[in-house]
């Protein structure tokens, strides 16, 4: 497997809201991701405002609840991840 330079690689932003205790969820789809890209991409952690639990991928919009009207799957993110960074690679169970 190729390993992409701490430089340049992609980063994911969770944005989350802290007053409605959704650390915990942030933390865990954080887990999610880099257990499934350990070495392709950097993950950050980015309290926000009010009500507010958004993914994006270097900046673009991956996932945002407010428009989905429910929480992202892990599933769903490592497709999009995955599309991005490295479209040709399995992901096993996930791309069932």
């Amino acid at each position: 497997m190729d390993t992409v330079p701490a430089l340049a690689r992609p980063l994911v932003t969770i944005r989350y809201c802290p007053k409605c205790r959704w650390l915990t969820r942030a933390a865990w789809i954080a887990q999610e991701l880099l257990t499934t890209f350990p070495e392709e991409i950097d993950v950050l952690l980015s309290p926000g405002v009010s009500g507010v639990f958004d993914v994006a991928l270097d900046g673009a919009p991956l996932f945002s609840r407010a428009a989905a009207e429910r929480f992202p799957e892990p599933k769903e993110l490592k497709q999009a991840i995955r599309d991005h960074i490295s479209p040709d690679r399995s992901l096993g169970h996930s791309d069932r």
